[in-house]
């Protein structure tokens, strides 16, 4: 039996969604994070990223460092693809510890 409390379902997702880079930095897709949270629609999400950069700055903390505009390509069928914005994301933004 351990003795570690149980993971509450949050995190387990939370982690389930993380991102590392090849030298071990942590980020979340905004638009993976969007449909965790039941955003429908990605652009309904997205004031939620501009209040959040809003309180990062009032923390004294650099805007680019916990938030990275990103642009991925998707199939959009008959073999075209279209570009979508994303953002990564740092645990900043999470409200979890800073990098």
């Amino acid at each position: 039996m351990s003795d570690q409390p149980p993971v509450p379902a949050a995190a387990n997702t939370f982690e389930r969604i993380k991102r590392v880079s090849p030298e071990g930095n942590e980020s979340w897709s905004a638009r993976d994070l969007a449909r965790v949270l039941e955003y429908s629609v990605f652009r309904n999400f997205q004031p939620v990223i501009e209040k959040a950069k809003e309180a990062c700055v009032k923390s004294g903390h650099s805007v680019a460092d916990h938030f990275a505009e990103m642009r991925n390509m998707v199939d959009i069928g008959s073999g075209a693809q279209r570009e979508l914005e994303d953002w990564a994301l740092s645990r900043c933004f999470t409200g979890e510890r800073h990098l």
